[in-house]
């Protein structure tokens, strides 16, 4: 193996520094590198967005072409930039470990609503040129207007400091390796279970000749291979789909090791206009969990849904699902009355099981000092925002015991107020040994509706155990009705009533909720 190695790369500084960052690696192992800069089609043609660019490989072909050609030895991509399918005489030999996969919200302060879906203010300007970007922020906030994005990290960054935006969507990794700083705008980190990421985003593709047999076993000694498995399903994803960065697809997949169970997000629009298919699968078998992700989002058949929840046609539930063919329908069949309460104990914590428990207590305007807030999911979060008030803590299990033990571990030797409904199940409580941490605050009680009985729907989501309760006051569910039950503690309810055959979400969230239906 000749030395030293050719590295090919271009020439922005994240470009670089991810070049230099595998130099650093195999010089460790004993392999001396070079750099050469090559420039892309894609650092070349700066005014039209992605999707505008004809052909693949806007930032890879140039330095793939120098690889075939001997002028290099090793290319070094960003993974998620490379076309689904490598010249022939070429193949990716090893994966760097993976930085964080998540998109990085950054907002100019001043147009910060901490009230709003990310922060983002009513109808403001948010700079992208990715599709896959597009279509899942408007499925989000349809309010907003898009305006196209290109150049380097800094370069885009300096757009947002004139003021150009209002905030830019950029990939966390590249903020994070060139190790700018961003304490000029308010930033949101968006979960890569929530807001979808790029096939492979935030890890680096070393790509070399097939032929070069020694170099390829000279590499494995840096290849993550977990990450290998993890990003594979992922690329295999957009492969099936025939896509590339134009595309408005986002795969993200995870190995949960308490488990030993492989967990894929994926999200797919049409069109970067179009409101997006979102599923969640897993298995102990990554092998065939691409195929299955690709079969149900192109096979989705649209069905009639009841939802026990009062519905607005801005809701993210009914704003997808309609969009996607659905037929929805809801209204809660239970009632909610407020119990007065005088005085707020004084804790470390104030615990939020439910949206309701968050509007109750603060519609009694409590005198608050310095105490930490927490929540059950990102549902609740949202709600808690309206009020000004950010979680410190949130669950992200849709079993209410796990959450109480992952919070009770969080909280140490605290105190906990609860404010509650009468007659709660106290699922999260029951996470604590110490019982003298906690303190339960009634705040609201439920009270069932006299309901007529409700037409029959093919899909019915129930959303709390009282709804089932009341549900099955009036109504039986026939054998051919498919049930997604919110949560552990509403999918038990409804085993009591002998239904076994519910599908929790993978998250208390509406789009939780909508990847439940997709997925049935």
């Amino acid at each position: 193996m000749k030395t030293p190695l050719i590295i090919g790369t271009r020439g922005s500084d994240l470009a670089l520094w991810q070049a230099n960052h595998v130099k650093d690696m195999l010089e460790k192992i004993g392999v001396l590198c070079e750099l050469k800069i090559i420039k892309t089609q894609g650092d070349t043609i700066q005014h039209l967005s992605l999707d505008k660019l004809e052909g693949k490989g806007f930032f890879t072909k140039e330095i793939e072409d120098a690889l075939l050609n001997h002028e290099t030895d090793i290319a070094v991509h960003s993974h998620k930039d490379l076309p689904i399918e490598s010249p022939k005489e070429l193949i990716i030999a090893a994966v760097s470990d993976r930085e964080d996969p998540s998109e990085l919200l950054l907002i100019n302060k001043e147009t910060v609503d901490m009230k709003q879906k990310f922060s983002l203010r009513k109808n403001a300007v948010v700079g992208t040129s990715s599709a896959r970007r597009k279509s899942q922020l408007l499925s989000f906030r349809d309010d907003i207007e898009l305006k196209d994005l290109r150049g380097n990290v800094p370069t885009r960054i300096n757009k947002l400091k004139e003021k150009q935006y209002d905030a830019i969507l950029l990939a966390a990794a590249g903020t994070e390796r060139l190790e700018i700083n961003l304490n000029d705008f308010h930033v949101e980190r968006l979960d890569p279970k929530e807001f979808i990421p790029a096939p492979a985003q935030g890890v680096l593709a070393i790509q070399i000749r097939e032929s070069d047999k020694e170099l390829f076993e000279k590499l494995q000694e840096i290849n993550n291979t977990e990450v290998s498995k993890q990003i594979s399903i992922e690329r295999k994803v957009l492969n099936l789909f025939q896509g590339g960065c134009q595309m408005p697809v986002g795969v993200y997949a995870e190995f949960d090791d308490d488990n030993e169970i492989y967990k894929v997000w994926a999200s797919k629009a049409s069109e970067w206009n179009k409101v997006p298919v979102s599923v969640y699968m897993e298995s102990k078998h990554p092998q065939s969990l691409a195929e299955k992700i690709v079969n149900k989002i192109k096979n989705i058949k649209p069905a009639s849904i009841f939802i026990t929840r009062n519905l607005k046609a801005s809701d993210y539930f009914m704003k997808v699902l309609s969009a996607n063919g659905y037929s929805v329908t809801g209204r809660s069949l239970i009632e909610m009355k407020p119990i007065v309460f005088k005085n707020v104990p004084k804790t470390d914590w104030i615990f939020f099981s439910s949206k309701h428990a968050v509007n109750f207590f603060f519609s009694q305007k409590p005198k608050l000092e310095h105490q930490k807030f927490a929540c059950v999911g990102k549902a609740t979060a949202a709600i808690l925002r309206k009020h000004n008030v950010r979680a410190d803590f949130i669950g992200y299990s849709t079993d209410t015991k796990m959450t109480g033990k992952q919070f009770a571990s969080r909280v140490g030797e605290g105190n906990v107020l609860f404010p509650q409904a009468k007659g709660s199940l106290r699922s999260v409580q029951n996470g604590f040994v110490r019982k003298g941490q906690v303190i339960d605050l009634v705040v609201y009680e439920t009270l069932m509706r006299n309901e007529e009985t409700i037409p029959a729907s093919e899909i019915m989501v129930f959303t709390s155990p009282s709804n089932v309760e009341s549900y099955f006051e009036k109504n039986k569910l026939t054998s051919d009705q498919r049930i997604v039950a919110m949560g552990e503690a509403t999918a038990n309810t409804l085993r009591n009533f002998g239904v076994n055959r519910s599908v929790l979400p993978d998250a208390f969230t509406d789009l939780g909720l909508v990847r439940a239906v997709f997925g049935l």
